[in-house]
């Protein structure tokens, strides 16, 4: 008699990434692992769990389909500190890891700042402790727990806050580091993400896996809990089942259109690049401010923006694209020239699409990170000041 179907079904997905890995698939930064030889040590796969349902399955999926892969397997929980008791919530975690066989089993213990609200600094936090734990473990690979459900959360929030094709496709099954390491790619997989919740939590009651549901994740001061508890709920009310679903799919049809609009960016990106201006730029007056969109930047920041390096772009071809592959164009310049892409929001874009389209001799636009934009008569200039 084989598995509960649910142990099964996550099993599965596990196996499918685990034979990307040993493809070469993803891997970890700078490279992937390359095909398993015999004379090559077997690469190493972490997953990070928390001890909730989601993770606890996807642990107990990667000790069972690791060993027969010929794949090392390990696992990583991070302490943030932010409850009463989370250093033993930790240490419990690392013992279910270690009961499961998987070696390493490490708690990374994390300070959360204040940045960007609590959730994002959480997740700042966490992933720079799993990025420094992967890289120190030599880990080929760190598994993420994320379901459909999750996926589903993610593209409605993005819905709400009425963000781009790119923020409605969700999360990616493969991706780099949510920390914003760029000498990491392809280190996050996600296997669950066609997944349903409800199948996780069943595999670890049929399995005896004890979870941890985290307070947090039921707390309406935290936006994801009010759409996971309130607003998902509400519409499948209105609107009948199959929203999440629904939802999960619409996240797929739209990261296959960004990413072939992000290709076609990247290739007008070359093709509209110029020459930097040899002049000044003739700042004016600005009202000043670093980072608000439409804010002018100040006289002492713009005064050399054409001088040293920085970013050029020909109005005129620029302003030929489409506008969707414009405004990536300009994002990419923008994040190229040190604006953190965290930061940088559709409205600060619009206001330097309006250098190109509505053109009234404007100052400078000031974006985050000190990046500034500024349009010499025919060039478009982005640099940080």
């Amino acid at each position: 008699m084989g598995p509960h179907p649910a142990v099964a079904a996550i099993r599965l997905a596990v196996r499918r990434t685990l034979r990307d890995v040993l493809q070469g698939a993803p891997g970890g930064s700078p490279g992937s692992p390359g095909p398993l030889t015999p004379h090559r040590r077997p690469p190493l796969v972490l997953v990070a769990c928390s001890g909730g349902a989601d993770s606890m399955a996807l642990a107990s999926a990667l000790a069972f389909e690791a060993p027969r892969l010929g794949l090392r397997a390990g696992g990583l929980t991070v302490d943030h500190g932010l409850q009463p008791g989370s250093d033993d919530r930790a240490r419990e975690v690392v013992s279910r890891l270690t009961e499961l066989s998987l070696e390493p089993a490490e708690a990374l213990t994390v300070a959360v700042g204040r940045g960007g609200g609590p959730e994002a600094a959480a997740r700042t936090a966490r992933y720079t402790a799993l990025d420094e734990a992967a890289d120190r473990l030599g880990a080929a690979a760190v598994l993420l727990g994320h379901t459909r459900d999750d996926q589903a959360e993610t593209v409605l929030l993005g819905l709400a806050r009425g963000s781009g094709t790119r923020s409605l496709s969700g999360m990616a099954a493969v991706s780099g580091s949510p920390a914003g390491r760029r000498d990491v790619r392809h280190r996050y997989l996600r296997p669950f993400l066609a997944v349903d919740r409800q199948t996780t939590r069943k595999a670890c009651m049929v399995q005896s896996l004890p979870v941890w549901d985290d307070p947090h994740n039921a707390d309406p001061a935290f936006t994801r809990s009010r759409v996971r508890h309130d607003a998902l709920p509400a519409l499948e009310k209105a609107l009948g089942k199959g929203v999440v679903e629904a939802l999960a799919r619409t996240a797929q049809l739209s990261r296959d259109d960004a990413d072939a609009l992000d290709a076609w960016a990247r290739e007008a990106e070359r093709e509209v690049r110029a020459e930097l201006p040899p002049s000044r730029a003739d700042a004016g007056g600005g009202s000043g401010g670093a980072g608000g969109a439409g804010d002018t930047a100040d006289v002492a920041d713009v005064a050399d923006l054409t001088e040293g390096s920085g970013s050029a772009l020909d109005v005129a071809r620029l302003g030929a694209l489409p506008p969707a592959v414009r405004r990536r164009v300009l994002r990419r310049v923008a994040v190229a020239a040190g604006s953190p892409a965290g930061s940088l929001f559709a409205r600060h874009i619009e206001e330097v699409d309006r250098l190109l389209t509505d053109w009234r001799g404007q100052r400078a636009i000031s974006l985050p990170g000190r990046v500034a934009a500024l349009r010499q008569g025919g060039t478009l200039v982005i640099r940080q000041v």
